[in-house]
């Protein structure tokens, strides 16, 4: 008999988003707590405000609001939680494929992997901070550097700044 898998963290998706957030996998503080982002050392809903891409700091259990600010939120790998060398040894063709499909349906402007890890494993090779050459669809594709406390050494938060820039010259 095969056993059901359920997501760690559901999609927060819906048409008509400006962004969707595309980290690896649920931490395993996220996981315990059903909130994106919820390590208080994790710096995700702290650059979301300094960048202006939300106009207060919400809070990891406030999520869903994100939707009111053309925000969405999806992980690479749903089915495990975890720090991204444990959870993501090799990304598979289905995991590809499902974000793939996400960005085809729901049109946002922009994608935004929140780390290079993701990033990376997503298009299978080596890839530096920003925006890349490659589109999905229509949507623009960006590499952001790790908000985790775990990735203070790579902590750059002017690329969060860029990328925040040209969200807003999109309109």
């Amino acid at each position: 008999m095969a056993v059901a898998v359920t997501d760690v963290l559901s999609d927060l998706l819906q048409p008509s988003l400006r962004i969707v957030l595309c980290g690896t996998a649920a931490g395993t503080t996220s996981a315990a707590e059903r909130a994106y982002y919820a390590h208080r050392q994790n710096k995700f809903w702290t650059i979301l405000h300094e960048t202006r891409l939300t106009p207060e700091r919400l809070q990891p259990q406030q999520y869903r609001d994100l939707l009111q600010h053309g925000i969405g939120l999806t992980d690479l790998v749903k089915v495990a939680a975890g720090m991204d060398r444990a959870t993501l040894p090799k990304l598979t063709a289905a995991e590809r494929s499902r974000l793939s499909g996400v960005m085809t349906t729901f049109r946002p402007r922009f994608l935004a992997f929140t780390s290079k890890t993701a990033g990376q494993k997503f298009f299978d090779g080596k890839r530096d901070y920003g925006e890349q050459r490659d589109l999905i669809g229509d949507t623009r594709v960006w590499i952001l550097p790790s908000t985790s406390g775990a990735a203070n050494g790579s902590w750059q938060p002017e690329v969060w700044h860029q990328f925040a820039n040209e969200v807003r010259a999109a309109g």
